[in-house]
């Protein structure tokens, strides 16, 4: 879960490989519900770029996510297909394979019943191979896109002891990521997006979020999670190649919102320009 999905969407989706047309490199940390024990924190970078003739996007991912006794690593490398389909449009098909590396510390926890099985033995450091594809649109004033970034679900446990023959594991994630760019006068731009997530035997969760952005350099935007919470979006063009932007959102939906100071979020985002006069006369809002 990210406030900042729109500057991250090669986590979820490897067809977006190259999109910015430039070496771009993009830094997420988000800590939430502050104050809470054993709250999320979670740490993502992602590397990507363009190679012969710009048809091929090539990227790297990396997500390390704390979650009370578990913590998880993962690291992915995205191939990306670009096709021109207009003269400003590009449609892209893109696959990823990496692994999970996944630990819980079950036997620190207090539990009501000692008897639990469930809890009786640890996870330590279990690796779990996965794929993921996906496929995204883009031209110079909308996107969207369409991706499973872990098509396999493969068990925390071993299926070969009764006990944990159906304990928990990855479940298969399905994300729809799109966005436009409206100019409302020579300085000012709005920017609405949407994320929507699906897993099975859990409800479909959407980000909406709106966003104003003056003078290609300030952008001001609010966010809303159904089901979760609301927050607030700030972000500054420090240069042409640097981007800062800072979240804060807090829970409205569920019942953890009584207990933490919301959560935080920060982002960074770097571009190595290969084509300066490409990039100055058609910007890359997404």
């Amino acid at each position: 879960m990210f406030t900042h999905y729109m500057y991250n969407t090669l986590a979820v989706n490897p067809a977006y490989a190259g999109s910015r047309d430039a070496l771009t490199a993009t830094a997420l940390g988000r800590f939430q519900w502050v104050g809470f024990s054993g709250a999320p924190n979670s740490q993502n970078l992602t590397i990507h770029s363009p190679i012969a003739s710009k048809n091929i996007g090539l990227g790297l991912s990396v997500l390390n996510q704390k979650i009370g006794p578990t913590n998880s690593t993962s690291v992915f490398a995205d191939f990306a297909y670009r096709m021109q389909v207009a003269k400003n449009a590009r449609l892209s098909f893109g696959i990823k394979g990496g692994f999970n590396s996944f630990s819980a510390s079950l036997n620190d926890l207090n539990v009501q019943d000692n008897s639990d099985e469930s809890f009786a033995r640890n996870v330590n450091g279990k690796v779990m191979p996965n794929i993921g594809a996906g496929i995204y649109f883009n031209s110079t004033n909308f996107y969207a896109g369409f991706s499973s970034p872990s098509v396999l679900e493969n068990k925390f446990y071993g299926t070969d002891t009764a006990i944990y023959a159906n304990a928990a594991g990855q479940r298969r994630h399905w994300y729809f990521i799109t966005g436009a760019m409206f100019e409302l006068n020579p300085h000012l731009k709005f920017k609405p997006t949407a994320l929507v997530k699906m897993v099975e035997s859990s409800y479909m969760q959407v980000d909406i979020t709106a966003s104003f952005l003056m003078n290609d350099m300030f952008s001001l935007g609010a966010n809303y999670r159904v089901g979760d919470g609301i927050g607030i979006l700030a972000g500054v063009q420090i240069s042409e190649q640097f981007m800062l932007g800072y979240s804060y959102d807090w829970s409205t939906g569920l019942q953890t919102g009584a207990y933490n100071a919301g959560s935080h979020e920060i982002m960074l985002r770097y571009d190595c320009i290969f084509n300066k006069e490409s990039k100055i006369k058609s910007p890359r809002y997404f």
